[in-house]
Order: structure tokens, then sequence, then C-alpha cells
């Protein structure tokens, strides 16, 4: 059994969850069914969408804020936070702008959060 707080909404459930043989799951202390998927997620494969800065050179701010395009994989923040530190703008972006791509670690790309002109 593994205690969870979901995240789904504002009502942060406090969740005891368990897979079950057949690939389901036993969720108790949630108030809706977004609580059960959340669960079902969490323990079979966990992902986030990781918010960050960049260095920034040149411009208005020394850093740029940036957050990942889509939900990654947990486990792989830290090489994405590894990437990161690599990381220095030298030209105008406006929010929304690819700052850099995931691949090989994951899919998906790392974009800007602000207008950095």
């Amino acid at each position: 059994m593994k205690e969870l707080i979901c995240i789904t909404c504002p009502a942060g459930c406090k969740l005891q969850a368990e897979l079950t043989p057949d690939g389901g799951v036993n969720v108790t202390g949630n108030t809706c069914k977004r609580g059960v998927d959340f669960a079902l997620a969490e323990l079979t494969n966990p992902t986030r969408t990781l918010c960050s800065t960049v260095r920034a050179r040149g411009g208005p701010a020394p850093m740029l804020p940036v957050r990942t395009d889509r939900e990654i994989p947990k486990g792989k923040i830290p090489e994405v936070m590894a990437l990161l530190a690599g990381i220095v703008v030298e030209r105008p972006m406006a929010c929304g702008e690819v700052v850099a791509g995931l691949m090989p670690i994951c899919e998906g790309n790392i974009i800007a959060t602000s207008d950095w002109y």
C-alpha cells in the first residue's frame, strides 16, 4: 500500500493505493474518480511538467523561465535538469518558443514561459 496526495484538483485527497494483480488499482481516500486515475498513473508511470529557468545573456534579465511542453517521466527529471544547467540563451525569445529539444532523454521540448527581448 502506497500513500499519495492527489494533485489533480484543489481537494488534495490523501490516497492509499495499491496495484492489483490484473493491472488495476485499489484506492481509498479519493473523493472523485480522478483520484483513481491519478493513483494508477503514479504507481505505473509517474510524470510531471518540469518548470525551471535557464541562463540568459544580453537581454533584460539574467534568467529565462522555462518548462517542458508536456509531462515527462518523473525519473528523467535529473537528466533534464542537467541539460538545463548547460543552456545559455543569447537571442530574443517569445513565450512558447522552443529553447531546446529533449531528445534523446525523452520526448518533448523546453519552451520559454515569458518573452525575453
